[in-house]
């Protein structure tokens, strides 16, 4: 296989609220021998609130981050699905729409850039499943996770809306979404199937709502806690925000106790992958996270 390499936009969490996510991610492309470049000039993707304040703006920030893996000629991948959602956004805006992309060309030319359309974007996960593949990372794993049961809890922005992600997620079903189970199992660990793995978890309306933002959160961990998860993945570190930091507030609400790690999907591979617990960063967690450690090689 030849040396895949991509450009990182890592977006604003993953180098702030959740250090561990980017720490884990470089982790996982040394041990697999991915080559990263960070794309370091690049912004926030606006979150999925500027967007509602200023759309046009918005594909103007995107963009411009976009033009940085594109003057690379790399294919940018994200780790954070909010990301995903806004920067594959501005991508159809702009590849559909000849206007707009007119408008934000003329914008971005005042810091001398031009989108071209010309790099893909895909978040890390289908980077990993299916262009390093399945088999090959199996081929790498160190510490088998077959002592763990696994819930794979995928979000909403990173398979919804799927006319949008199709083309970067080999046609994922937003309904029956597979590549983290397949990821799991590829890693010798017990993937659970549960019906909230595909559901909001309420990061985006903790402010606005916080009863239903508790509410969606608790019912997600609920049932994977009664379908006996060990531990949940998360490829968002916005839903790892939520169900990791939350769980006393959402414990309170659901009339449950709470206590389930929550790791990044990139920290599950590179665990499996044998890595330390300082490239893992689980004592970063607010539950708890690093007697996983312990119990992978138990």
């Amino acid at each position: 296989m030849s040396q895949l390499h991509y450009a990182l936009y890592t977006g604003c969490t993953a180098k702030q609220s959740t250090p561990e996510l980017l720490s884990s991610t470089l982790a996982v492309a040394r041990k697999l021998g991915i080559k990263i470049t960070i794309l370091e000039e690049a912004s926030c993707c606006g979150a999925s609130h500027l967007q509602d304040f200023d759309e046009f703006l918005a594909h103007v920030l995107n963009a411009r981050n976009i033009c940085y893996a594109e003057k690379l000629g790399l294919t940018m991948i994200t780790i954070c699905n909010t990301c995903q959602l806004n920067s594959a956004m501005t991508k159809h805006a702009l590849d559909t729409n000849p206007k707009l992309k007119a408008r934000v060309n003329e914008k971005l030319a005042e810091v001398g850039l031009e989108y071209k359309g010309t790099s893909e974007i895909k978040h890390f996960l289908y980077a990993l499943t299916e262009d390093y593949g399945l088999e090959a990372i199996k081929d790498k794993v160190v510490t088998p996770l077959s002592n763990f049961n696994i819930a794979p809890f995928y979000g909403c922005h990173n398979i919804r809306p799927s006319e949008l992600h199709h083309k970067s997620n080999g046609g994922e079903n937003a309904y029956v979404p597979k590549s983290l189970d397949n990821l799991i199992e590829a890693l010798e660990g017990h993937p659970i199937d549960y019906s909230h793995k595909n559901k909001c978890c309420g990061f985006h309306v903790e402010l606005q709502a916080n009863h239903t933002s508790e509410v969606l959160s608790g019912n997600a961990m609920v049932d994977a806690i009664d379908n006996n998860a060990d531990m949940l993945v998360t490829p968002c570190p916005l839903c790892h925000l939520k169900m990791d930091t939350y769980q006393d507030d959402i414990g309170r609400v659901v009339g449950r106790d709470i206590e389930l790690p929550v790791l990044h999907m990139p920290q599950m591979v590179a665990l499996a992958l044998g890595c330390t617990p300082q490239e893992i960063g689980l004592s970063f967690h607010v539950q708890p996270a690093t007697q996983l450690i312990a119990e992978a090689k138990a």
